[in-house]
């Protein structure tokens, strides 16, 4: 992460609907700099290992529901020198319960029958397919609210360390591993190419496995229009006014508001602003199973009993190896659709 940038962002183009992914890394330092491992759904659903670069002594968990901050659902975890020593960072997603695990002893455990909530009459609890992301971000800038720069030990020093003889911040991933678990007890499967929502609650009985093609055309394109294109440029010989340029409508690589990855770009108690479900959503699936896990259905007015889960064997296991630095070196803020 270099002077004048926003970081980097690394993210996986399959999804994850359940399942165990662990990421072994030394995470960067200094105040004002954040090293995230976190799980990230087209709903803004949200699962989070983040490490404040002026506390190398603990890594934070965290968890939000369609992008909703709740500030009691942070918690710290301690650790040792999280820049100096490769860790291993566990998250264990079922439909029941989230926990996370360093070097493999398990630290924090929530469960979703904690999480309902009254007013709206569901958990918040994350429960839709997620992608993986690996970043390195400047929380500690001065256009990021004060909550978050606070959250993040102060504005970032540009003339640290490891700028002057680096000319950038960094952090080193050796490993990102993923067992996939099987869709919940009552998903909706009629293939196994993409996950979809057929509906803008975007809560998990609104996600559907289907073999439907979710590749967009352009950056035009959305869930609910994926073939949506730039305008044609004028044939030879007629009239160019009447067939307007490529670049007259504006389309961007889908993004982030503010610095940082997750819902919003901003961490920290004292950031307004909240983050609904996505009005639509179309999601690659990559399928492999490990263990069968009993599902929920969203709006049961707070009856926790699922019934009990069943484990087998592994079948599948995704292994990626390498190191963040070298990622970025070859790749600055690669987002993914």
């Amino acid at each position: 992460m270099a002077r004048g940038t926003v970081g980097t962002l690394l993210a996986s183009t399959s999804y994850v609907w359940y399942g165990k992914i662990s990421a072994t890394l030394k995470s960067s330092r200094g105040q004002g700099v954040v090293t995230a491992f976190i799980l990230l759904s087209d709903a803004k659903d949200e699962i989070d290992f983040e490490f404040v670069g002026a506390d190398l002594d603990d890594a934070q968990s965290n968890y939000y529901f369609q992008g909703q901050p709740n500030y009691n659902n942070g918690k710290n975890i301690s650790t040792t020198d999280t820049f100096n020593t490769y860790h291993t960072y566990e998250i264990d997603w079922t439909p029941e319960s989230i926990t996370w695990s360093i070097d493999g002893q398990a630290e924090r455990t929530t469960f979703r029958n904690t999480t309902w909530n009254a007013t709206s009459n569901r958990y918040h609890y994350p429960q839709t397919p997620a992608r993986i992301q690996l970043s390195l971000w400047p929380a500690g800038l001065e256009s990021n609210g004060k909550g978050t720069i606070d959250w993040s030990g102060g504005l970032v020093d540009w003339n640290s360390p490891d700028i002057q003889n680096t000319g950038y911040y960094y952090a080193m991933v050796n490993d990102v591993n993923v067992k996939c678990y099987d869709p919940p007890e009552g998903a909706k499967v009629s293939g196994s190419k993409a996950y979809i929502y057929n509906s803008a609650a975007g809560t998990n009985d609104t996600v559907e496995m289907t073999n439907k093609n979710t590749v967009l055309k352009s950056l035009l394109g959305t869930g609910t229009n994926m073939s949506a294109d730039y305008p044609r440029p004028a044939a030879s010989g007629t009239n160019s006014a009447a067939a307007p340029a490529a670049t007259s409508e504006l389309a961007t690589v889908p993004g982030l508001i503010g610095a940082g990855p997750g819902t919003n770009g901003q961490r920290g108690g004292g950031d307004s602003g909240t983050s609904g479900p996505a009005s639509s959503g179309v999601s690659s699936a990559s399928v492999s199973s490990e263990t069968g896990f009993h599902g929920f259905v969203q709006n049961n007015n707070g009856d926790s009993s699922t019934g009990t889960s069943a484990a087998s064997p592994p079948k599948g296991e995704r292994g990626w190896q390498g190191s963040l630095l070298a990622a970025a070196l070859a790749i600055v803020g690669m987002l993914v659709i």
